[in-house]
């Protein structure tokens, strides 16, 4: 009884001091309030810190998969006889690497700059046939691109263009392969044009010199300083603003690259993202929950006003360089940094943009599973786990005075391929980032363990005091029985009963048989 009144008492106080001190741990937050400190002085871009290897050469497969907008009938949509009517043609799939290189840290470590080169190999296995044998016709953006920009100087300067476009056989179509498209061919009025003008290229491509090639200097901040400012930009090219647009707002880089946020992100934020193909930035906000190989993500995605027009999102009203052709929603004009080329940039299929651009051309049909842009980030780490960036570009094409192959043209933003870069994490750093995550949990979560075994040990000693008193009951009861059965013998002589016969029948009759008592012989 002592050996289980003495563990009864033992895991009573020991159960009571664990349930305590766990609520006053998890009340006071101090294990979260541990890890999260040693997450965020881990998550850092300095040296020996738990990402910064990864960061400069990021180890998941980058993808980049272009689909072109084959027109059908160029002619009958010239002569303005029927809307374009496009087939889309893609993917075309390349394996792109894009390895940080002249990395250094500047301003006392409290900033690292780089450059990002982008590389890029086709993979055959996840392309719908070969660029350089596959015929594309689209848009001659050369030549539309050489039409806008002697736009508005007169009949007499554009009459001789035209005629002259028209000796070399220039039209507003060309064809060509997807390798050529792609990576540059050499084009005979940008040939001619760099006669007159050395500095034009006589190549022509929407890749053009970007194999191998890098968008300049980023200097990011480190987020030793500021958690909040892990990898967020602060100058690009050595600005901290851009000069394309009309307002300062519209001016500013804003955010990171899109390759790392800071730790510890909520469903409330607005996420910036700084993107030099779109010369501006643009910002996302949280869709839904998912999970990626295990790993619980939140989806950031930019919502309808990040390309809403001016006049339905105030914030863009510094995009509209020239008001008298403003765009309406889902469309961004980004001549001003296409050295004036007709450049309009939007969404694939005009998804989240005006139902006018979808319905000018045959062929388009915007789905949002498959044509939007998102982020897939885990809260914890701030870290991509799946993204998929798609973009669409598109050439302006309207009536050019003295071109009279524009004359059936009226104001069309016209599809000419859209691109899809996309990413999801591979199996060995998935695995690395669940061990990881399962540390943080468990750390987080200590207060709660200590919480349930202080209430396991508080049950086992009530559950061992109730048997206690049971058994002490039990045990008392039958002390008491055994001392009623075995009595000691009385000194007096036993007794036995016998009947008595009454002295007459009538007698015993009326009154009943009698006991009496007689004393028994033991001999």
């Amino acid at each position: 009884m002592r050996k289980g009144s003495c563990c009864m008492f033992s895991s009573g106080v020991i159960g009571a001091l664990l349930l305590v001190s766990g609520v006053a741990l998890f009340v006071s937050g101090v294990f979260q309030t541990f890890i999260h400190n040693k997450l965020k002085r881990e998550i850092t871009l300095t040296e020996g810190s738990k990402v910064f290897a990864t960061w400069k050469n990021p180890p998941p497969p980058v993808f980049m998969q272009f689909f072109f907008f084959n027109v059908t009938n160029p002619d009958a949509f010239l002569r303005g006889e029927a809307k374009a009517r496009l087939a889309e043609m893609g993917p075309y799939t390349y394996r792109e690497y894009r390895p940080k290189h002249n990395v250094s840290f500047v301003e006392n470590g409290t900033k690292v700059a780089a450059y990002t080169a982008k590389s890029f190999v086709f993979v055959r296995e996840k392309s719908v046939g070969d660029p350089s044998v596959d015929l594309v016709t689209t848009v001659n953006i050369p030549a539309v691109a050489v039409m806008n920009r002697i736009k508005g100087l007169g009949f007499w300067v554009s009459t001789p263009i035209s005629m002259y476009m028209g000796s070399i056989g220039t039209t507003m179509f060309m064809t060509h392969t997807v390798d050529e498209l792609l990576w540059g061919f050499k084009d005979p009025l940008l040939t001619r044009l760099h006669t007159v003008k050395p500095d034009t290229d006589e190549y022509f491509g929407l890749m053009l010199h970007k194999n191998g090639s890098d968008d300049g200097e980023f200097v990011y901040h480190t987020g030793e300083q500021n958690y909040l400012d892990f990898g967020r930009i602060f100058t690009w090219k050595g600005e901290k603003m851009l000069s394309f647009w009309k307002t300062n707002q519209s001016n500013m880089i804003n955010g990171s690259d899109g390759s790392a946020f800071h730790p510890f992100l909520t469903k409330e934020e607005r996420l910036n993202v700084f993107t030099p193909d779109l010369c501006r930035s643009i910002h996302m906000r949280f869709e839904k929950e998912v999970e990626v190989k295990g790993i619980p993500a939140y989806r950031f995605t930019p919502p309808r006003a990040v390309l809403a027009s001016g006049k339905n999102n105030p914030e863009n009203q510094g995009f509209c360089v020239t008001p008298k052709s403003c765009l309406d929603d889902g469309v961004l004009d980004v001549s001003v940094c296409r050295k004036g080329a007709p450049v309009v940039v939007s969404f694939p299929h005009f998804h989240l943009g005006d139902q006018k651009y979808a319905n000018a051309v045959e062929g388009i049909s915007p789905v949002h599973e498959r044509h939007q842009t998102f982020l897939d980030l885990n809260p914890t780490m701030g870290m991509p786990v799946r993204a998929m960036k798609r973009a669409q570009i598109n050439i302006h094409l309207d009536r050019v005075t003295g071109f009279p192959m524009t004359k059936s043209l009226n104001n069309t933003i016209f599809p000419i391929v859209f691109l899809n870069e996309s990413v999801v994490i591979d199996d060995a750093s998935a695995a690395r980032i669940q061990k990881l995550l399962l540390i943080v949990t468990l750390v987080s979560h200590f207060p709660l363990i200590i919480i349930a075994l202080g209430a396991i040990l508080l049950a086992v000693s009530i559950i061992l005091a109730i048997r206690f008193y049971q058994n002490k009951t039990e045990v008392k009861r039958f002390d008491f029985a055994e001392a009623f059965r075995c009595a000691p013998p009385s000194a007096k002589k036993d007794t036995s009963y016998s009947p008595v016969s009454g002295k007459a029948d009538d007698q015993e009759e009326k009154n009943g048989t009698f006991i009496g008592m007689t004393a028994v012989d033991k001999s």
